[in-house]
């Protein structure tokens, strides 16, 4: 066979192959659709250990393949072949074998090294610099930072080219916290918390996905944002946190007792919410337009459905009264001020934004 000259010509072929597609990877520019530039490190060690791994999976599969297309054609059975015609009788052949087993073996080895080199750096460096905490929810991510009360429920924001410490876990069940443009992805699950350890190193605004089927809103879980900005500009969205948070608890939400007030409730706050805790399940539109829930428009002022799902009159104090409790009916699982980690300040003021939406 390998005097055969057929042979000899499709791997000089192959091989040719091989090396435009090895070149390719390593040399191509970090701006395809499905490979962004990468925002931090180390992300840099992330692409070469994907450019590595394409390199020799193209190899590999080069070689399988184009071997495979010329075995079916130059050893097909002729029409000039009698019925009885056997091939040739080829076994046992201890040196192939023994490549085959030496040679993936040892560049699993070889693999293993360099992954666990990269995975040392996101588990263990740098220990220092900021310290972040997230928490996945049904269905948005909510951010702790040290000396900001409570959660922040809006956008993640980090200051460049500062190390960060990264802990995530879960509120309820399982998510999955990706950002394509760091190189990062861990799970998030209750009772457990896992960290990854990185530095961004460029500014700008990167998505957060969760990539972990989490419920009927999973696909909603990626409208958040990872914000790297300088380190002034950092400090001054630090502080406006720590003002606008200086009263909030940072105790487990619980379901209140009691009827919640609603003074005081801000339709501008209970928008951002709306949009996070909501919008999965109910749709900005008529009552009977739902996704998961029905339609929310005009809840508060709609004549055609003056009753909300548990048969109440549709007031405010009802409203207030199925976000702090919960329902579970006909329409599904609507879940209870703890669930969806709200606050009686949360409560108010989503429903004074509900008020403000009327029917067209």
């Amino acid at each position: 066979m390998s005097r055969h000259r057929g042979f000899q010509i499709v791997t000089v072929v192959l091989a040719l192959l091989s090396i435009a597609e090895i070149l390719y990877f390593w040399l191509m520019p970090s701006v395809e659709p499905w490979l962004p530039p990468e925002g931090g490190h180390p992300g840099d060690q992330v692409d070469w250990l994907f450019r590595f791994m394409a390199s020799a999976a193209a190899l590999l599969y080069t070689f399988v393949v184009g071997y495979i297309i010329y075995f079916v054609i130059a050893f097909r059975r002729r029409r000039s072949d009698p019925p009885d015609a056997l091939g040739a009788n080829i076994h046992d052949n201890p040196k192939l074998e023994a490549a085959w087993t030496i040679v993936p073996t040892l560049f699993v080895v070889l693999l293993s090294i360099l992954s666990i080199k990269i995975w040392y750096v996101l588990q263990v460096q740098p220990a220092n610099g900021l310290v972040v905490e997230s928490i996945g929810r049904q269905w948005y991510f909510t951010f702790r930072y040290p000396d900001v009360n409570g959660e922040i429920t809006s956008e993640m924001h980090l200051p460049v080219n500062v190390p960060v410490t990264l802990n995530m876990t879960s509120g309820d069940v399982i998510h999955s916290f990706w950002v394509p443009d760091m190189r990062l992805k861990a799970d998030m699950i209750p009772g457990m918390i896992n960290t990854i350890r990185f530095t961004p190193t460029r500014i700008g605004r990167y998505q957060i996905i969760c990539t972990e089927f989490c419920g009927t809103g999973h696909s909603t879980m990626d409208k958040q944002v990872m914000v790297v900005e300088p380190v002034a500009q950092y400090e001054a969205w630090y502080h406006l946190w720590q003002a606008r948070n200086a009263h909030a608890g940072n105790g487990i939400p619980t379901v209140s007792s009691g009827a919640i007030s609603l003074v005081g409730g801000y339709a501008g706050a209970g928008k951002a919410l709306f949009s996070q805790k909501c919008s999965a399940c109910h749709a900005l539109a008529p009552f009977g337009q739902r996704i998961v829930g029905p339609g929310l428009l005009g809840v508060l002022h709609d004549p055609a459905h003056p009753d909300l799902v548990d048969g109440a009159p549709a007031t405010p104090a009802d409203v207030a009264k199925i976000l702090q409790s919960g329902y579970t009916g006909s329409y599904g699982h609507m879940p209870d001020q703890a669930e969806n980690g709200l606050s009686n300040k949360d409560i108010a003021n989503l429903v004074a934004y509900l008020n403000t939406l009327r029917l067209k």
